[in-house]
């Protein structure tokens, strides 16, 4: 059995139903966002404002970019881990993901936040 110390879970299955529930979330939050645009009237500053000012889409947005984040960590990972044998190399590109991750993580936070 191979133990791998850099999944997120360290089950496949586990890791497999983040993939699926991040998708999820990201589906949801696209089909609200293309349904408030399509119901308005106008779209203006105002608009914008008015609907990003909101707390619930504020939460709801920083859990879509913790979403993106784990997504994209266990997508990456698994494509690293498949795909590139050396370990050097491997870790190192982990480690430019996980600092990528980690600056539109906080990125998100200062633009929702802010």
């Amino acid at each position: 059995m191979v133990d791998n110390v850099t999944g997120l879970s360290r089950n496949g299955v586990r890791d497999w139903l983040i993939q699926r529930v991040t998708a999820l979330v990201m589906a949801v939050y696209t089909f609200i966002l293309v349904g408030y645009v399509v119901s308005a009237d106008h779209l203006s500053y105002e608009f914008w404002h008015g609907l990003f000012h909101s707390t619930t889409i504020r939460v709801f947005s920083f859990l879509v970019v913790l979403s993106i984040v784990f997504h994209a960590w266990i997508g990456l990972w698994t494509v690293l881990t498949d795909y590139i044998k050396n370990t050097a190399l491997r870790l190192f590109l982990e480690l430019i993901t996980v600092l990528a991750l980690l600056a539109l993580l906080a990125w998100g936070v200062v633009i929702l936040w802010s």
